[in-house]
């Protein structure tokens, strides 16, 4: 690519929306991961009964199972809120950067 088109991109106020936008909202869903990942980790690391205590009197699944498949299932959340605004937000901002260039 050249550096002046690319130089064009970087001043495109669109552009410079979008990287802000963007990088913000990455890292506000990467801070919730970390924190539902080590909540659980450190749990496992001081209160490893809490985790390992069963579900019912009679049962061997213990509490930590359930627990540990529901930050499975957050994690294919925040990807699905991720590719939801990226499909839409943030692909419209793309285009709108792509349209601008083309006509300069």
């Amino acid at each position: 690519m050249r550096q002046e088109l690319v130089d064009k991109i970087k001043a495109n106020p669109d552009y410079q929306t979008l990287v802000k936008t963007r990088s913000r909202f990455a890292i506000k869903l990467t801070i919730a991961m970390l924190v539902v990942y080590f909540a659980f980790i450190l749990t496992i690391a001081f209160e490893p009964a809490l985790l390992g205590t069963p579900l019912s009197a009679d049962s061997v699944t213990t509490i930590g199972i359930p627990i540990g498949m529901v930050i499975i299932v957050f994690a294919f959340i925040l990807t699905g809120i991720y590719t939801k605004r990226a499909n839409t937000e943030f692909d419209d901002l793309t285009k709108k950067i792509k349209n601008s260039v083309k006509e300069n």
